[in-house]
């Protein structure tokens, strides 16, 4: 079996992170890792910051001055990634999470966290793996179904419906 290494930092102090919540993320890096057949050993870097901290990354890197939900930089192109000289790991590159903002959209989404940090982090793996829905177009139908996939696989689906109550 191959090596899936997945480091993961906290960088802020204003959420507490709820117990289980890192070995999710470790999960969900697995389970795409696995849905997308992806060979070799790898390097996975995850990061849990506040608002302020992501949208200082946000505005340095994409040049948008705004809070984000989630930031992916990938460290490969074409299937093509750096290896770590120690052990020929596979870097795939760095995931950046807003805890606070996970948590404001869990509550609008009416999920829990748990839901909501798996779907940021499978989300992301996705865009390390060379996924893109910049265009609106099949990409991003193709990037919503491989994702809604893997949080069913991991027990974290979507409710049935979309509709709010009430309406």
């Amino acid at each position: 079996m191959d090596k899936i290494k997945v480091i993961i930092t906290n960088k802020q102090k204003d959420v507490k992170i709820p117990t289980g919540l890192r070995m999710l993320i470790r999960r969900c890096c697995n389970a795409v890792l696995k849905m997308e057949k992806f060979e070799g050993s790898v390097e996975v870097s995850v990061t849990l910051v506040n608002n302020k901290q992501i949208r200082e990354l946000n505005s340095i890197y994409r040049n948008i001055d705004r809070v984000t939900d989630v930031l992916s930089f990938p460290m490969g192109e074409n299937g093509k990634y750096d290896t770590d000289p120690t052990n020929g790991a596979k870097i795939l590159g760095d995931i950046v999470i807003s805890m606070e903002t996970a948590i404001e959209q869990a509550d609008r989404f009416g999920h829990s966290l748990q839901r909501e940090v798996g779907y940021l982090t499978a989300h992301s793996m996705l865009h390390l793996l060379g996924y893109d829905h910049e265009d609106n177009g099949i990409q991003r139908i193709r990037m919503r179904e491989k994702e809604e996939k893997v949080m069913t696989l991991l027990g974290l689906p979507s409710s049935s419906s979309y509709v709010m109550d009430g309406e």
